[in-house]
């Protein structure tokens, strides 16, 4: 039994779907899910530079892509008996609840191309970012936070938490972090997973509210709390609201 584990945005280097597309099947796949989506996947893995695919539009939906594509050659003989469970960093969620059952393929690119587009809007509004600290006491980086106004977005463990708000912001917690901590910008274009993704939820929950999801077949993990997820509805509830909380990566992994 394995159990699977999909990545979030920033999993993508330029021409990384490269030795796939040398095989028809996979090619002839993600030319269906590109011309369903309205977004040239075969170009964006193969050919585009490294500022195209970072652009939250792109990246996206091209993670999700790539994981449905290596989803369908772990389950080619169609087996979901050897996968002893599933979780997803952040927009590895959607590629999460594919690999469970709870969405098909066409429904989890549907939902990832509108979450994108949404998270893009959002993100213009404001001059946000997102920058990883490292070796940071929590409680005293958490204080720090609350006096700069900045949010915790991904508590990733292994002593590592990204926090995300105004770049002025960030830039004053980087010449000033806590003790024995580290500041690492990060090259993303907007506060993920805080409440400046707020105006992003409601767009995707009428994109969701279109999709019928079905229950796991396979035990599936959310990073809102790392606890397991019975409900295909619960699943997407929680997807959508992802998007403006923080993901708990460390919880999930102690579940895991």
């Amino acid at each position: 039994m394995i159990v699977i584990v999909c990545p979030g945005q920033g999993s993508q280097t330029p021409g990384f779907l490269t030795p796939w597309l040398e095989h028809d099947v996979y090619r002839d796949q993600l030319v269906g899910i590109s011309q369903a989506i309205g977004v040239d996947l075969v170009a964006h893995g193969t050919v585009s530079d490294s500022d195209t695919i970072r652009d939250t539009a792109i990246a996206q939906p091209l993670i999700v892509a790539a994981g449905l594509i290596t989803l369908s050659t772990l389950l080619a003989d169609g087996r979901r008996d050897r996968i002893g469970g599933v979780a997803g960093h952040s927009v590895g969620e959607i590629t999460a609840a594919t690999a469970s059952g709870v969405l098909d393929p066409l429904d989890a690119m549907k939902l990832v191309n509108a979450r994108a587009m949404a998270m893009a809007d959002a993100a213009a509004l404001d001059r946000t970012g997102m920058s990883a600290v490292v070796g940071a006491d929590e409680d005293e980086l958490l204080a720090l936070l609350r006096e700069l106004g900045l949010e915790p977005a991904n508590f990733n463990g292994g002593g590592q938490i990204v926090v995300a708000g105004t770049l002025d912001a960030l830039d004053k917690l980087r010449s000033a972090p806590p003790s024995g901590a580290r500041v690492i910008p990060l090259q993303v274009a907007g506060a993920f997973h805080t409440r400046y993704m707020i105006p992003a939820v409601d767009h995707l929950r009428a994109v969701a509210a279109t999709i019928s999801p079905r229950d796991p077949i396979v035990p599936l993990w959310s990073t809102h709390a790392g606890e397991l997820v019975t409900g295909g509805a619960e699943c997407l509830d929680l997807i959508v609201g992802q998007v403006s909380s923080p993901v708990r990566w460390d919880h999930t992994t102690r579940s895991l």
